[in-house]
């Protein structure tokens, strides 16, 4: 298996190795190494801000000129702030380089005494709306969990512009990787299961709980960090794992649940299955319908086999909705839609067309029938 090499000044790759688009193009002074996780590999901690005014997409935004809050909690557009015909922020971007910016990554290695006179620094951005994510950088296939995608971004901007459709909520978040959008969720959300496997990925994302709680501590939102294996037919409720199921945690799964998220998890034709049966596995034995909102980056591979530019994964995950949505078990009734990406955009990152934004909808069949 390839690995990456990281050297004090630039990160390297071989063979096999994944690099995020987010990682790939955020500003060299952004990437900090802090030190090695339980298996080596080198973890960073990058800055997210969300931007309230909603142009996450302009990374040379002047944030001073975007709004001011109002009095009930909501921002205020400035009205010099430059609008479209439809009332919609006039976001003009820097035009990108996609050579220039590419040409590679320099992480930062912090030092003890660097971290130490950060501490005025993280104070400050505290104050402010700024998430602390750590994660690692350009790894195998089975570790891309442990990087932040741009999937995750996507489901994070949509529920930060339907905060009220998420308030006060139960939500389970199904392969959660450094925990971002589960981050997000709780800002609005009473209770957030965060899922995923591998003692290594779920000490990470704990660790991003306790690094963001400036900002769900204040809505009062919860995140419970919990193993889920799709792969496995029942919760693990082993009481010697520090990330099982309580009896507790498993009534409160089943009685209050009502919105499900997965954020680019889809790129493995065995996990994607497993995914969709993990997925209609819970949502049957939840006590009211459910809503399942699901990223996915659509990507472009040439193949030998093909000979051409093909999206098997993503042909996979099609697949797999057409499936669901077709499904005669008796039991429960699927719908499926896709969603536009138009909602406002609160982080940086490159919306690509590719990006995608789904609705699954699920409810018991006889409730299905008494509607009618």
């Amino acid at each position: 298996m390839g690995k990456a090499l990281y050297h004090m000044d630039r990160v390297s790759f071989r063979s096999d190795t994944v690099l995020s688009d987010v990682h790939l193009l955020l500003p060299n002074t952004c990437h900090l190494m802090s030190c090695l996780n339980g298996v080596g590999q080198p973890v960073f901690v990058s800055k997210f801000r969300i931007l309230r005014g909603g142009n996450g997409g302009d990374c040379a935004a002047d944030l001073g000129s975007l709004g001011e809050e109002g009095e009930n909690g909501d921002t205020a557009i400035n009205p010099q702030t430059p609008l479209d015909e439809d009332g919609d922020l006039d976001v003009v971007r820097r035009p990108r380089d996609p050579i220039k910016d590419r040409v590679g990554v320099y992480p930062v290695i912090l030092s003890q005494a660097e971290v130490a006179s950060d501490q005025d620094e993280e104070d400050e951005e505290k104050q402010q709306e700024v998430i602390r994510i750590e994660h690692t950088m350009a790894t195998p296939l089975e570790d891309v969990g442990k990087q932040v995608w741009r999937g995750a971004f996507l489901l994070a901007d949509f529920i930060l512009s339907q905060p009220t459709m998420f308030k006060g909520a139960t939500v389970l978040e199904l392969g959660a990787g450094t925990g971002l959008t589960s981050i997000v969720m709780a800002t609005v959300a009473k209770m957030v299961y965060c899922t995923d496997i591998g003692e290594d990925l779920l000490n990470m994302c704990q660790r991003n709980v306790a690094l963001n709680k400036h900002l769900t501590e204040p809505t009062g939102g919860d995140i419970k960090v919990r193993q889920l294996d799709w792969m496995a037919d029942d919760l693990c409720t082993d009481s010697e794992s520090d990330f099982s199921w309580t009896e507790e945690d498993v009534a409160e799964l089943h009685d209050k649940t009502s919105f499900l998220l997965a954020a680019d998890v889809c790129y493995d034709d065995d996990l994607t299955d497993a995914f969709f049966r993990t997925v209609y596995r819970i949502t049957s034995h939840l006590c009211k319908p459910s809503t399942v909102y699901l990223s996915i980056e659509k990507r472009l591979n040439f193949t030998l086999r093909h000979m051409d530019v093909s999206c098997e994964a993503y042909d996979h995950f099609r697949h797999c909705l057409a499936e669901l949505q077709g499904m005669a078990d008796g039991k429960m009734k699927y719908t499926i839609k896709q969603l536009e990406n138009f909602f406002p955009q609160f982080l940086q990152y490159e919306r690509v067309d590719q990006l995608e934004l789904w609705k699954i909808t699920s409810s018991p069949l006889q409730t299905s029938a008494e509607e009618v």
